[in-house]
Parts: structure tokens; sequence; C-alpha cells
């Protein structure tokens, strides 16, 4: 990604290369190895992972920080920030 963040991510994992229902399981995945209240950094990429990573992710109980960038394209890459519950 071209712009820096303002939140701080504790982890990151890359998923733009995976498909629907992979990115959820890899986020999952990533999740339960961290501390509550821990920050995940997810890239992904396609309207699919952009709609339902963080979905499921609120699903679960944990809290969508913010989806970078907001405005821009679906089928850009984003980065979505979860914090573990």
């Amino acid at each position: 990604m071209t712009t820096k963040s303002r939140i701080a991510a504790d982890h990151l994992i890359d998923i733009t290369a995976d498909i629907c229902p992979i990115t959820f399981v890899k986020t999952k995945l990533a999740l339960e190895k961290m501390a509550s209240g821990a920050v995940l950094a997810v890239d992904l990429k396609g309207r699919e992972p952009l709609d339902n990573v963080p979905r499921s992710a609120r699903e679960a109980g944990h809290e969508v920080l913010a989806i970078e960038p907001e405005t821009a394209a679906p089928d850009a890459v984003h980065r979505v920030f979860i914090r573990r519950r």
C-alpha cells in the first residue's frame, strides 16, 4: 500500500492472492494466534473478500477499526484493521 496508516498493527497478513472462503479462514487463524486487544492488518483484494472479511470478523465479535482506502475501486488492494476481542 502506498499510504501510511495512522493505525498501528501488531500483525499483518496478505490474502490478496486468495479467494473466499479461504480469505476469512486465514484471517480467523491469524486472529486466534493473537492476544486479546491486538490489531491485525489484512491486505485483501476483490469485492467478495472486501465484503466478507470485515463482516465475518464482526460476527465473530472482533472490532473492525478501519478499511483503507475506503473509496478505492473494489479490485484495488485494501487493508482492513481488526482488533481481536
